[in-house]
């Protein structure tokens, strides 16, 4: 735990090595990253958190405030107290939460993994009009049976993100907690929407970027992950097969195949340059 000033801060850190601070997505905490994390047997000391509402890590938005920016700030100071630079991985809103880091702050990164991030402003400054739609109708629908006090609005969202079904599938205590912070998730909407990404903005990420997404994920999803690989220089791009949008706990074994080859690569490229 960390305790600062504007609000405590999830924190946890298991094993040694090169450091990789794990960002979840919304509905969700450091927990969720624990089958991917298995895989590595200790060989990275992976430091883990909880966005913005989640966990044990304080809200610092406002209804009149979501700018994506309180978002950064948080994963910032986590990794400030990791104490080194670090590998930042993130999944889903966290994802899009560790692009504005290095695009604030890329002196604190070695490199970015992007696991299939919410990211339909890309898609409206780009032209991709069909596309953007679909997010906003789905978010349009979901907060509107939110805001009429249905309960289980949340699944809307999630069924959106993996498939008719998938809400209802999950164990009981998830469906809980994703039902518990719909209100936070909301929050997490409005901040990805009031990121203004354009291809421009993008092409000065200077961090050596991986973006990943499921093959099977939502066409708009993979559209938008497609672009943030295809506007950030240098970056690699990746479907994943098989996959969807839940893919940290689905296919755990090839992500964290799929990240440590991207560190190894990146340490590689940092030794060649070394003088």
């Amino acid at each position: 735990m960390i305790h600062d000033l504007r609000g405590d801060i999830d924190y946890d850190e298991t094993g040694q090595g090169p450091t990789i601070v794990l960002v979840p997505g919304s509905c969700s905490t450091g927990a969720a990253w624990r089958p991917m994390t298995s895989h590595w047997n200790g060989a990275f000391r992976c430091v883990t958190t909880s966005l913005l509402g989640y966990g044990r890590t304080a809200e610092r938005r406002t209804a009149d405030n979501t700018d994506i920016s309180l978002e950064a700030e948080m994963i910032e100071t986590v990794i400030k107290r990791a104490g080194t630079r670090v590998h930042l991985v993130g999944h889903s809103f966290g994802g899009l939460s560790s692009l504005a880091v290095a695009l604030r702050h890329p002196e604190l990164l070695h490199s970015l993994t992007i696991l299939e991030a919410p990211a339909p402003e890309i898609l409206r400054h780009t032209g991709e009009e069909q596309h953007y739609s679909a997010f906003r109708n789905m978010t349009g629908a979901y907060f509107g049976a939110f805001q009429s006090g249905q309960a289980n609005a949340i699944a809307q969202m999630i069924d959106f993100y993996g498939g008719a079904g998938t809400f209802e599938g999950w164990p009981q205590r998830v469906r809980d907690y994703a039902v518990d912070t719909t209100a936070v998730n909301v929050r997490d909407w409005a901040s990805a929407y009031g990121f203004a990404l354009t291809p421009a903005l993008l092409s000065k990420v200077a961090t050596p970027t991986l973006v990943a997404w499921g093959a099977n994920s939502h066409p708009c999803v993979k559209r938008a992950n497609e672009l943030l690989g295809r506007s950030i220089r240098g970056a690699t791009s990746a479907a994943v097969p098989g996959a969807a949008h839940f893919m940290i706990a689905t296919h755990a074994r090839e992500l964290a195949g799929m990240v440590a080859g991207h560190i190894g690569q990146t340490a590689y490229v940092h030794a060649t340059l070394s003088p």
